[in-house]
């Protein structure tokens, strides 16, 4: 990603009128505002972005009582490899396109700020937006497994977080490393709306509408139908 594309991506959020400390200089003046916001954040490789991206986002807004949620298109995520990876530029203009939602802004922000882990990630931005609630999105996937990540522990003592439920993986991430380090910190669902207004650590498990596309599957599928395309092969 090319420092003049880093700015405008910066600059972008900039419109948005969040509170907080002055960006740096090439990013544009911060606005200013009186009134704190509440903002989700998903981060991800987003190779591709697909409709269950946007089904989670959607389910977070109104669950979470959230101002608007933003997609942080990871440049590469340490634990996956750079093989079958989609060029940054092209994950995040697919991601905009599944998006199309006026609360739902696409951002590659994590390339303007250099930052490869999410635990130093939030610590960024929380010390750049000191009046903003975030709330860190992810699905139980995720959760199943960030005892792998870097600070995870940090993560959960930084920022609430929301974990969406997705098929097949509840029991095992509820049954997880961090599910039960932060048990005592878990917020009853029914109590969703509250989770963003909670000191560090808060945790809230939603349940809903379940949507089985992933990203895994459907680059497997293109593939299959690359292969079937390529001459010689058999229809």
């Amino acid at each position: 990603m090319s420092a003049a594309s880093s700015a405008s991506h910066l600059s972008h959020l900039l419109r948005c009128k969040l509170p907080g400390r002055p960006l740096p200089p090439e990013s544009g003046r911060q606005p200013s505002s009186s009134r704190s916001r509440t903002i989700g954040l998903l981060g991800g490789s987003f190779n591709p972005a697909h409709a269950g991206h946007r089904h989670i986002s959607e389910l977070a807004l109104k669950r979470l009582k959230l101002d608007e949620i933003w997609w942080l298109v990871s440049p590469q995520n340490p634990l996956k490899p750079v093989a079958g990876m989609a060029p940054f530029a092209e994950r995040l203009a697919g991601a905009r396109a599944i998006a199309r939602h006026p609360r739902i802004r696409v951002t590659g922000i994590e390339a303007g700020l250099k930052t490869t882990y999410t635990a130093e990630t939030l610590r960024r931005l929380t010390r750049r937006f000191p009046q903003v609630r975030f709330v860190w999105l992810m699905g139980a996937d995720n959760l199943a497994q960030i005892h792998q990540w870097k600070d995870w522990t940090q993560i959960f003592n930084t920022v609430a977080v929301a974990v969406l439920a997705r098929p097949s993986y509840c029991l095992r991430a509820l049954a997880g490393l961090a599910a039960h380090r932060f048990s005592m910190n878990r917020v009853s669902e029914s109590a969703s709306g509250a989770v963003r207004r909670r000191r560090p650590p808060a945790w809230v498990f939603l349940v809903g509408p379940l949507n089985p596309l992933s990203a895994t599957a459907i680059r497997a599928r293109r593939r299959s139908s690359r292969s079937e395309r390529a001459p010689g092969s058999k229809r």
